[in-house]
């Protein structure tokens, strides 16, 4: 019997039966589009993660108590302003973003979601976000679903879409997003959003489960400048609008699902550290044979992380002392005397001792690449760990020095 595979498919949110979106210019940014709308034409179930940052923006606490209630009709998102640290000013504005757009809807105001991305501790200019609002939603068309990623873009430098079609059962099924992201990465569930539609039947109950499983080794594993946002918010909405049957717990159609679910979420989170901000670089910072699983996931971060480390990519200089001394100062247990140390299956290291010039020379020049791989083996344990980083360039400082002018 042939197997269902996941097929990568064209869109990105609209992808998937019975969701319309727009992507409007209303004039938190003077020219750029800044405000998108995403609607379910039916009431979908919904899961979500948000950022563990202590400083949570309105959007997110507003988010956050509504997600209790595991109900889903449509979300607004605006750019160039996060609506972070702005007190209970703040808290109304979102609350009425979310009432306008229920209003216009006629869809309960529980069902209706907020998210805010751009400069921290300024008012949003509310009256020109509720009037984007309305046009927004005479816009909201199967075929906005571009423009809605571009909306919600700050200093990305494209949009990001991803979606893809499985069959469950013999019947079509697809899971569609779109994300923003370029700094301020690092997620911990980066200034990061991502939202995700699929006309799948699923409970909410199960949404959240499969949601934080794949959220964990796709936008938990990727960092860009270490920097942790006020914003951070992942949402999954279903609507049952496929023909296939409900999903259930402990089958191999929910495996399945998550399975394309993954793929999704990691092509997203793939795409937001490729377009990092002033990044030249993407690495893939693999740990194996640590104690645990967790040892491994704290390595890889220290690493993936490290100032010293991503400048050294920078530069394209196997400057291993330094991925030596993040694992170091990592706090995991590991014996130094065993790590081994390579770039692009190319050994610097052994017994934690270098192998010298000309095996640093050969791994310069494939750091040299756009994308290459580093490697550590700490021969401790069974257990490893997948992060995707970037380099640190002198655009970076330049992009942050000059982001609020």
């Amino acid at each position: 019997m042939k197997q269902p595979t996941i097929r990568d498919i064209p869109g990105g949110i609209t992808a998937a039966k019975g969701i319309r979106a727009a992507g409007i210019c209303c004039g938190v940014k003077k020219t750029a589009l800044d405000l998108a709308l995403i609607v379910s034409d039916r009431q979908a179930t919904v899961a979500g993660v948000t950022t563990r940052n202590r400083s949570k923006a309105a959007p997110v606490l507003l988010c956050e108590r509504q997600l209790k209630g595991g109900r889903f009709s449509a979300i607004v998102a605006n750019s160039g302003n996060a609506n972070a640290c702005t007190g209970r000013h703040g808290e109304r504005d979102a609350a009425r973003m979310r009432d306008q757009l229920a209003r216009l809807l006629d869809r309960p105001a529980g069902e209706v979601f907020v998210a805010s991305t751009g400069v921290i501790g300024q008012r949003l200019p509310i009256s020109k976000v509720l009037s984007g609002i309305r046009e927004g939603v005479g816009r909201l068309s199967a075929k906005g679903g571009e423009a809605a990623a571009r909306a919600i873009m700050t200093t990305d430098s494209r949009p990001k879409e991803a979606a893809v079609s499985v069959e469950l059962d013999g019947k079509p099924v697809v899971i569609g997003g779109m994300a923003k992201g370029s700094g301020m990465i690092a997620p911990n569930l980066a200034t990061m959003l991502c939202f995700v539609g699929t006309d799948a039947k699923v409970s909410a109950p199960l949404l959240r489960r499969v949601l934080r499983r794949t959220v964990e080794d796709s936008f938990n594993a990727i960092t860009v400048d270490g920097c942790m946002s006020t914003n951070d918010t992942v949402l999954l909405f279903a609507n049952g609008m496929s023909d296939a049957p409900p999903l259930k717990a402990g089958t191999a159609q929910l495996d399945l699902f998550e399975e394309a679910l993954f793929r999704v979420l990691s092509r997203l989170a793939r795409m937001i550290v490729k377009d990092g901000e002033g990044a030249t670089k993407l690495i893939r910072v693999e740990v194996r044979g640590s104690r645990t699983a967790r040892d491994a996931r704290v390595a890889a971060k220290a690493i993936a992380n490290s100032a010293l480390v991503k400048t050294a990519f920078f530069g394209e200089d196997c400057n291993w002392g330094r991925v030596m001394s993040a694992i170091g100062a990592s706090g995991i247990r590991f014996d130094p005397a065993q790590v081994e140390i390579a770039v692009d299956r190319i050994p610097v290291v052994r017994q934690g001792i270098g192998l010298g010039a000309a095996a640093e020379r050969q791994a310069a020049a494939r750091m040299r690449r756009p994308e290459f791989d580093l490697t550590i083996h700490l021969h401790g344990g069974i257990e490893g760990a997948v992060v995707l980083t970037t380099d640190l360039s002198d655009a970076y400082v330049r992009i942050n020095a000059g982001y609020r002018s």
